[in-house]
């Protein structure tokens, strides 16, 4: 085993049936967060949902690979005409809607999300688990999803940028929710710690 911060040898990119599994679960997971439906606060035409919630915890649970997968299964599913989306959306005009982006962004943001967690090692602290999700679950989210909201919208980045300050409060909650559900799952199942799931399959296949 590594300490905190100690590099990791690079993992197998092959999945196994569990693996596959685990991916199902949480496109799943992503799917029902939307089912509450959404908010459209202050004339704002990017709604508020809680599937970002399920974004960060897929990276942070599941790793960067597998959690960037099972964002892009849901949106694959999503572009297939399934309502998926909260508030009942689906289809590949989503994809043209002002709100695109931040879809665009949510495998990368579940991926990075996932990378901050492994670098943490078997035993990834609170501290990095926040940071891993407010990186991933927000800052690389924005990213995409702002110059998008500028273009659609006909803003200006400032304009867009500000425009998203809405959604900031929330997805602050969002972050410490995530840390402290996936803080605890870790604790109890051990193996839903990216690096100790990464070994386990190691280990089994030099078997």
């Amino acid at each position: 085993m590594t300490n905190e911060g100690e590099a990791l040898p690079p993992a197998r990119r092959t999945l196994a049936t569990g693996d596959l599994a685990r991916v199902a679960v949480f496109a799943a997971l992503i799917a029902a967060l939307g089912l509450p439906g959404t908010i459209t606060a202050l004339g704002n035409q990017v709604p508020i949902t809680l599937q970002t919630f399920g974004v960060m915890l897929a990276g942070a649970i599941l790793g960067r690979w597998r959690g960037a997968l099972a964002v892009i299964v849901l949106l694959v599913l999503v572009a297939a005409g399934l309502p998926l989306l909260a508030g009942g959306r689906g289809g590949l005009g989503v994809f043209a809607e002002v709100s695109a982006g931040y879809l665009i962004g949510w495998p990368v943001g579940a991926f990075v999300t996932g990378w901050i967690v492994e670098r943490g090692g078997y035993k990834p602290g609170i501290v990095r688990l926040l940071v891993a999700c407010a990186v991933g679950g927000i800052a690389v989210i924005y990213l995409f999803g702002i110059p998008v909201v500028a273009v659609r919208g006909e803003l200006t980045l400032g304009q867009a940028a500000v425009g998203s300050l809405l959604f900031v409060p929330g997805d602050v909650i969002k972050v410490v929710l995530a840390a402290l559900v996936v803080r605890a799952t870790q604790r109890a199942y051990p193996d839903a710690v990216p690096a100790v799931h990464r070994e386990r399959l190691r280990a089994a296949g030099e078997r």
